[in-house]
This record gives C-alpha cells, sequence and structure tokens, in this order.
C-alpha cells in the first residue's frame, strides 16, 4: 500500500471513528444515560451495598421496559382424564430476552360431551385461533388480565368469521362458538404470566386487599345422577357444607370420616364405586336414601348434622327435562310436573331441615315455580342458580346464590367483573372442575364457598392440597381473613356483609 493511500485510509477510519462517536454521543443524549448512570453511582454510593453488582442490576431493572407478549401459542394434548384439551403457552420479552413462558391446560367447557366429535372440533378450532390471529393480535402487549382485548379481537377480525354452533340440549343454550376454547385458554395463561413476571402469586395479581380470605370447601359426598346406579336421577350430587371458621384441614378430617362410616354402612353393596366427581356413587331409588345414609353416618360419628354439618343438593334439573311431555323424570319412569317437584322439594326440606341449599332445583324458564318454591321454603333453604352464561334477562325471583363456572369464553376479567357487580344480597359460590389455576382464582376474587368435588383422584386432591398450602400462606404473612358475615352456614341472607374480615 501507499503512503498516500495509506493516509487515506486512516483519514477515512478516523471519519468514521468520529462519525460513530458522534452518534454515540446523541444516542446517550437522546437516552439519558448519562443522568441515569450518575443517579445510579450516587445511590450505589449512599446505600454502599454488599452485593455492589446485584444492588445496580435491580436498580436498572426497575428502569426497564415493562415486559411485553412476543408470542403465543397453542397445541392439543390430553388432560389427566385422557380427554382432548388445549395447552397455550404464553412467552414474553423481559429485559431484551424472550425468556417468560407459562403454560396453562385448559379443559372444555361443561356443554361438551368428553369423548365427542364436537369437542374434537372446538379443540382444533381453538388451536388454529391462538397460533393464528391470536397470536398476531398480542403480539408486543402487556401480559396484564384482560377482557376487552380478547372481544376487541372478536369485533375486529368479524364474528361471522367463527362457526357459531348451537349443541343439542334439553333446554335451549347460547350457542357455543366454535374455537372459544382459545380465550379462556390464553386469558388464564396471560393472568399467570403477568403473576409470575411480578414475582406474585395469581390471586394478588387478580385482587390485592389488604386481607385474603379462604373460600369454605364444599365436599361432594354422594353422587345420584343419571351416570350413578339405581333408578334415582334427581339429586346430581349430595355436598358437605362445613360449619363456617373452620381450616381446610378440619373440613377434610371430617368429611373423610363421614365418606369412611358411608362406606362401612354400604360394605354389603356390591354396585357402589368412586365415580368421576370423586365421590361415592351408589344405588338409589328414592331422593330420600342419600340422605338417610348420610344421617346415620354422622349419627354414628356423633357428627350433629345441621350443627356442624349441613347439606346442599344439586339437583341438576335441566339435565332432567323430557321435552315431549313436559315433566321432570326424577327417577327412572317417574316424571314430576314443576308444581309437583315443588312439592317434591318441600317434602325433602322439611323432613331434612340439614339441607340448606338447593342448586338448579330447576330450568330457568320455570320462574314461577322458582318463585313458589322460595316463598314456601323462607329463610330455610336457598336456592342457587348456575350463572356461568351473561343472562340478559332479569334475575330468577327467590335466587340467593350464585354458582359460577369457568366455561370456554370466559376470561379472568369477566369473573371479576360478575363479582364485584353483585348488589351484595348474594352468596358467591365457586365450581372449578379445570385446574388448580382456577381455585387460586377463587381465592383472589373472595368468593364464599369453593366445591372441588370428592376426596379422592389425585387431580381433586392436588386441588384440596393447593388451598391448603394457600391457606397456610397468607397466614405466615398474617394477611389471612375470616368471614364473619352469618353465623350458620344456611343463613345465606346475611351475606351483604361479606367483604368484612375479622
Amino acid at each position: 500500500m501507499s503512503h498516500r493511500a495509506f493516509s487515506k485510509r486512516v483519514c477515512e477510519d478516523k471519519r468514521d471513528f468520529d462519525e460513530m462517536k458522534n452518534a454515540a454521543v446523541e444516542f446517550y443524549r437522546v437516552s439519558r444515560v448519562p443522568q441515569d448512570m450518575e443517579r445510579a453511582l450516587h445511590q450505589l454510593f449512599l446505600h454502599r451495598p454488599a452485593d455492589l453488582h446485584g444492588y445496580l442490576a435491580d436498580y436498572f431493572a426497575n428502569l426497564a421496559a415493562p415486559p411485553r407478549i412476543s408470542r403465543v401459542t397453542g397445541r392439543q394434548v390430553y388432560d389427566a382424564r385422557g380427554r382432548l384439551s388445549v395447552e397455550a403457552e404464553v412467552y414474553c420479552v423481559v429485559h431484551n430476552k424472550d425468556k417468560v413462558k407459562v403454560i396453562f391446560l385448559h379443559v372444555c367447557g361443561v356443554h361438551l360431551v368428553p369423548e365427542s366429535q364436537e369437542r374434537t372440533e372446538h379443540v382444533m378450532a381453538a388451536v388454529l385461533w391462538i397460533n393464528e390471529p391470536l397470536n398476531s393480535f398480542f403480539l408486543c402487549y402487556k401480559p396484564e388480565i384482560c377482557s376487552k382485548l380478547f372481544w376487541d379481537f372478536y369485533y375486529i377480525t368479524g364474528k361471522k368469521s367463527i362457526v357459531e354452533k348451537p349443541f343439542p340440549a334439553v333446554e335451549p343454550q347460547k350457542p357455543v362458538l366454535q374455537g372459544s376454547l382459545a380465550v379462556g385458554s390464553v386469558s388464564l395463561a396471560v393472568a399467570k404470566t403477568g403473576a409470575q413476571i411480578q414475582g406474585i402469586h395469581l390471586y394478588e395479581h387478580i385482587a390485592p386487599p389488604a386481607q385474603f380470605h379462604i373460600p369454605v370447601s364444599l365436599v361432594t359426598l354422594l353422587s345420584c345422577g343419571k351416570t350413578s346406579p339405581g333408578k334415582l336421577n334427581l339429586l346430581e350430587e349430595v355436598i358437605l357444607i362445613p360449619k363456617v371458621g373452620q381450616q381446610v384441614k378440619q373440613i377434610i378430617t371430617m368429611a373423610l370420616e363421614v365418606q369412611k362410616e358411608m362406606m362401612r354402612i354400604m360394605k354389603t353393596l356390591t354396585n357402589a364405586f368412586v365415580c368421576d366427581s370423586g365421590a361415592l356413587a351408589v344405588s338409589h331409588e328414592r331422593a330420600e336414601q342419600p340422605l338417610d345414609l348420610i344421617a346415620e353416618a354422622c349419627t354414628n360419628l356423633g357428627v350433629p348434622l345441621g350443627t356442624q354439618i349441613h347439606l346442599a343438593l344439586n339437583c341438576a334439573a335441566h339435565e332432567l327435562l323430557d321435552p315431549s311431555k313436559g315433566k321432570y323424570e326424577v327417577a327412572t319412569g317417574v316424571l314430576k310436573s314443576p308444581d309437583e317437584l315443588v312439592d317434591l322439594y318441600q317434602t325433602l326440606i322439611s323432613k331434612y331441615p340439614a339441607v340448606v341449599a338447593l342448586i338448579d332445583p330447576f330450568r330457568q324458564e320455570d320462574g314461577d315455580q322458582w318463585e313458589k318454591l322460595s316463598s314456601m321454603i323462607g329463610n330455610s333453604c336457598s336456592l342457587l342458580s348456575d350463572v356461568s352464561y351473561k343472562s340478559q334477562g332479569p334475575p330468577l325471583p327467590g335466587v340467593r346464590g350464585h354458582i359460577l363456572k369457568h366455561i370456554n369464553e370466559t376470561t379472568v376479567s369477566d369473573l371479576i367483573h360478575m363479582t364485584s357487580d353483585g348488589t351484595g344480597d348474594f352468596t358467591q359460590f365457586w365450581i372449578s372442575r379445570d385446574c388448580a389455576f382456577l381455585l387460586v382464582q377463587a381465592v383472589g376474587l373472595g368468593l364464599h364457598y369453593v366445591k372441588l368435588g370428592g376426596l379422592s383422584g389425585a387431580e381433586r386432591m392436588t386441588k384440596y392440597n393447593r388451598l391448603i398450602s394457600i391457606e397456610e400462606e397468607l397466614a405466615q404473612q398474617g394477611i389471612l381473613g375470616r368471614f364473619f358475615f352469618f353465623s350458620l352456614p344456611c343463613d345465606f341472607s346475611l351475606a351483604g356483609q361479606r367483604n368484612k374480615l375479622s
């Protein structure tokens, strides 16, 4: 290389270096890096921590850009019971790295048959929805609780692009959006991601009050519905309501003792078995028989039925209607009109005063019977209604409690809205059938009761154990509150004071 060429190369390198230096100065000036560095060093000197670099890492982490969703993916998987389900994954960019990943397994909603072709179609549509439009739609959003975003997306993409497919049922139901499973799956995964990034529990992320309380555990003792042996169809579940104020461990111990005694009494019955809900299923022909069995077990144990233990009956009447005859098939070959069913319930409640709640005793269309039964039983028993769907009509007459279920299109924000918009006259129950995430939500939402099924099976016992661990966590932090909004489990009318914690 000649001297002239060498000199030219040196000049070009110097010019490039000067340009880069000027660009760096401008970049740091616009980004206010020198000022941030100066403040950081001042704070470092004032605090003089033992871990200098750890202190600086925390200092600059507080100045970092908030996490952003980088991608959302979905795939078909099988749940613990071998049912086809959706798994949603949420990835976030944190400190310039795509490193946060939350997986949420979501089981199809309650209105889908476990092994039906409709279920398969719903899961396939949900996976496509998550991987294509939802993945693009959520790009760069903050991982937070969101509901409006889903419906903004829904209207942007066009409602007609989603297949609305009603499912055959005894009574008309609102159409189920094919692929709507994606909504609930991604919403829960996003909420869980937001909690994980903040380093807090999901229940704190949902609602951070000064104190939390643990919902009272309702335990399913018997299953007597259509899938159980025997002729009785009416009582899908007989549920134990424990006395308020007990710890979760105490409730489980008491329920196990009752269950063991029931099994001892039934040891001569060869057709008794543990059903899918984790409860005992025995052959019964009349509604009085399961209640007599529980009463006998409680008497043998010396546990006062009606004092320490109350009962709720999940009637699931909407599944029993014979549309051709306009009557409820309460037992095989035994049909009752809505008015006859009112008399049947009144007789049961009069004979068994420990029964303090009826869940879905009629279809929602039978408003006259809801009102008639409520006026007949007064305050001795509460009528509870399933509000999984957003009803546009007036509330059912006589209803004093709500059952919340997580269905396909339910988002975390939907649940918050449903539990915070009440007038204070309702006791809010929670039915969790999917996973521990929903159980944690029940704590965050401040619900009064949680029903997790029977005391059998790894999936259900995992939920009970999780509830115990949450109770211990809250107690250790000194933020475990207790409800005193009623004196007896049956006194749901005082539920307006539910936000007061001792």
